[in-house]
Formats: structure tokens, sequence, C-alpha cells
């Protein structure tokens, strides 16, 4: 059993945990249910490009990452530094998140967040909703192609946006007309070794009507670039930033690097390599 198969053994766990507690129709009580969301898609598209700021403490391939790392705090930096979104985990077993860290981030914050958990079902969805969540993850390695169809349909219904989050190419046939955006993981879920390339490799495979993101193991600013060149339009960064004592501050140091090669680059024509 992989990682990611263990997680969503525990998911499913827990979501039956969380349905007895607190049922659907306690979750459509919310204040948030009937809230329009902010749109990360229109966020990302008109810029030149967009990062996704992650609030994360830990992983199962870091370990602890920022064990005491205030929500509030760090996700108002993030704002304040241009990030185009937050990515908020809600793991507690592996990633050491929980759903108050995002109800959190949604009373501080006015750009979309994203709520990044593994979602398997259809209750999780009412619950990012009631949370206060703009955008929810599917990921492709965990659901079979009618889950997401079916996922991600509901999401639409209750006004969130989908990011389907993919690993190699023959997940793209899992897509449907219900997703928003498209995240090329860069991570290999068997080594949990990192390579651009992936993003790289399958950006030209990606329908055109879909937003592309790329996700994981981006920490360098030249390789922002490539894939900018490349033709992503957001880039998901969560340890880059939280393994620093200041993230909200690596985040706008990061964007402000970003810009400044972009701007070199139109100037001089150079190009990075990943």
């Amino acid at each position: 059993m992989n990682i990611l198969e263990k997680i969503t053994s525990n998911t499913r766990i827990v979501v039956e945990e969380r349905r007895k507690l607190l049922p659907i129709t306690v979750l459509e009580e919310s204040m948030y249910m009937n809230r329009e969301v902010i749109s990360l898609k229109n966020n990302l598209e008109k810029g030149l490009f967009g990062i996704i700021s992650e609030f994360k403490k830990q992983s199962p391939s870091k370990g602890i990452i920022h064990e005491n790392a205030d929500v509030e705090a760090i996700v108002s930096k993030y704002e304040e530094a241009g990030a185009s979104g937050c990515s908020i985990l809600t793991d507690e077993k592996f990633f050491g998140g929980c759903n108050a860290d995002l109800v959190h981030a949604r009373q501080k914050v006015n750009v979309p967040i994203l709520r990044k958990d593994f979602i398997i079902d259809e209750y999780q969805l009412f619950e990012a909703k009631a949370l206060g969540a703009d955008v929810i993850l599917l990921i492709a390695e965990c659901l079979k192609k009618n889950e997401v169809v079916q996922l991600a349909q509901k999401a639409k219904s209750l006004g969130l946006e989908v990011l389907m989050e993919i690993h190699s190419e023959n997940q793209l046939e899992k897509l449907n007309e219900y997703i928003d955006i498209v995240g090329v993981n860069n991570r290999d879920l068997e080594t949990f070794s990192v390579n651009i390339q992936t993003s790289l490799d399958l950006f030209d495979k990606i329908p055109d009507n879909f937003v592309r993101i790329s996700e994981s193991g981006i920490s360098n600013a030249k390789s922002v670039v490539r894939l900018i060149q490349a033709g992503y339009k957001g880039f998901l960064i969560g340890e880059n930033f939280m393994k620093t004592e200041n993230p909200g501050l690596a985040c706008r140091d990061f964007i402000t690097e970003v810009n400044s090669l972009i701007h070199k680059e139109a100037h001089t024509g150079l190009s990075y390599e990943p």
C-alpha cells in the first residue's frame, strides 16, 4: 500500500466519523453555503502567472515543516505578498491540518482558497463549501473516471471550482466539462522525488480550455519562468515558503524574483532550463 492509498483509506474512516457528528443538513446551515466563491481560475487567467501559496505544517515525505505556524498570520502575509490564492491542507493525520485552519484563513483573506484534501465523498464537498472554500481538489490517482465526474459535477452545483490533479498522461482521460483547472504534480508517488520535467512533458497534452498549473517541488524562480514560457498560468508552492521563519516574506521575495527574471528575459531573450 503506497502513501496515497494509506491516506485515502484513513480519509474514508474520518469522513464517516464526521458525517455522524455533522450531517449535511447541519453543514447546509453554514453562513458560507450561499456565498459566491472567489474564482481562482479568473485570478490565474488575468495575469502572466499566479502563485498559489500553501499553508502546510507537515507532510509524509518531509515530516514537520513548520509545526507552530499561525494560519491567520501566514495567509494574511501571503495575500499581501501578491498570491493569487491560498491552499489550506485540512488532513490532520498526515499533514497536521484541520478544518479550523480553513475557517480561520477564510476570515482573514479575500483571495480564493483551495481546500487541499483527499476528496473521495460528496460529503467533503458540502464540508468544503461550509468551511468557506472556493476550490476543491480531485486527485485523479485515487479516483475512478466516473467518480471524478460525479464529484466535479456536484462541486459545481454547490458553486465550487474544481482543480483536478494528475501525475501522468493516462490520467487525462478522466478530464470532464466540470473541471476548471488541471494541476500537474511533479512528485513521484512511489519515490517522492520531484522533477518539473513532468509538467513540461504534459503541458501540450492538456486541452487548452483548462487553466494549467504546476505543483510540487517548485523552489527555483528560474524553473517557474521556464514553466511560464511553456504556458503554465499558476504554481502551487507550499514547502518552499513554509520551511522558512517568515513564509509571507519568502512568498513576496519569490514573486519579486520571478518578475525580475521575466523582465530580464524580455530584454535579453534569455530562456531558462528546468
